[in-house]
């Protein structure tokens, strides 16, 4: 079986603007983001659904994807961090942490942002300076 795109992430394989990293996650910036500072957290295990992690790795998970929620809150203007699991478009565990203004920043409708890469890369050493 192919990996999926987040584990070629996690292995370097497509680059990424990592924000953290540890034995067990991995979490970067979203290339096509709802709002800037929208960042994808991810277990490295390749597991297809969030609820078929191990109880143990759901809550290392999200205590993982909560220091980087906590650190986009200081490095993004917003009122606090949204988080949306959708599961449906990578079959790899993955959580959304969107900066929010209002309701409509989780809207996955909405059109993404485009954001040069300069500007990412500028925002993802922002977020791990305040990690």
């Amino acid at each position: 079986m192919a990996s999926t795109i987040f584990t070629r992430i996690i292995n370097g394989e497509i680059p990424s603007y990592k924000l953290a990293e540890d034995e067990r996650h991995y979490a970067f910036l979203d290339i096509s983001p709802l709002q800037r500072g929208h960042a994808l957290v991810v277990p490295k295990r390749e597991v297809d659904y969030l609820f078929d992690l191990e109880d143990e790795e759901l809550a290392g998970l999200m205590t993982f994807a909560r220091k980087v929620a906590l650190a986009i809150e200081k490095s993004v203007p917003c009122r606090r961090v949204g988080v949306a699991v959708i599961g449906l478009e990578v079959p790899h565990a993955h959580v959304h942490l969107v900066p929010l203004h209002g309701l409509h920043d989780l809207d996955f409708s909405r059109p993404k942002l485009s954001i040069p890469a300069d500007e990412m890369a500028a925002l993802a050493a922002t977020i791990r300076e305040n990690l």
